[in-house]
């Protein structure tokens, strides 16, 4: 096959995908005007403002604050080391929280004035009661080499601690403000 007529039909198959994609683009912007013009019509009535509720921790399920509740989250993990880690971690970028299971994941974490550090902080909520045993905090620190590429380092283990005793602290508090006792 010469390169001209090789140069042919790649412009000819060219030319007819981007026509194809053409028509495809304009049949889904069609069905997306059908769409959105139908789930118009499912905005139901007008909105009552006696049923709006009071801000609520989607996090926890249902609002302890002012209420009292239980020490306990549906899962099996205590609501208040859960709520003291919330609380305590919430400077950090949170990646994933899952109250059932207990399980708290954030993101990687600068410090302000720190262009060369980072942290990541892992922590599990075990068990029902409110005890230091019930809590594991697990925390990775990265440090930026030369070439712009991260490296794992150490972490102190007064760090470790020191997040966990204000985790717990701050639990110890909850469970006082909500009358939990001392």
């Amino acid at each position: 096959m010469s390169r001209q007529s090789h140069l042919s039909r790649s412009r000819s198959f060219f030319s007819s995908f981007g026509s194809f994609c053409g028509q495809r683009s304009a049949a889904l912007s069609l069905l997306a005007v059908f769409a959105m013009g139908g789930l118009t019509a499912c905005g139901g009535g007008p909105r009552d403002p006696s049923g709006l509720s009071k801000p609520r921790n989607h996090l926890l399920g249902v609002d302890r604050g002012a209420q009292g509740g239980s020490d306990q989250l549906r899962g099996g993990v205590n609501a208040y080391l859960w709520r003291g880690a919330i609380d305590t971690l919430s400077f950090m970028p949170m990646a994933s929280a899952d109250a059932q299971g207990g399980v708290i994941l954030t993101d990687w974490y600068q410090p302000p004035g720190s262009t060369d550090e980072r942290f990541k902080i892992a922590a599990y909520v075990l068990d029902r009661r409110l005890r230091s045993d019930a809590l594991r905090v697990t925390i990775f620190r990265q440090n930026r080499l030369n070439g712009g590429e991260w490296q794992d380092v150490p972490v102190a283990p007064s760090t470790t601690s020191d997040i966990t005793a204000r985790i717990l602290e701050r639990a110890r508090q909850l469970r006082a403000e909500n009358g939990g006792g001392k």
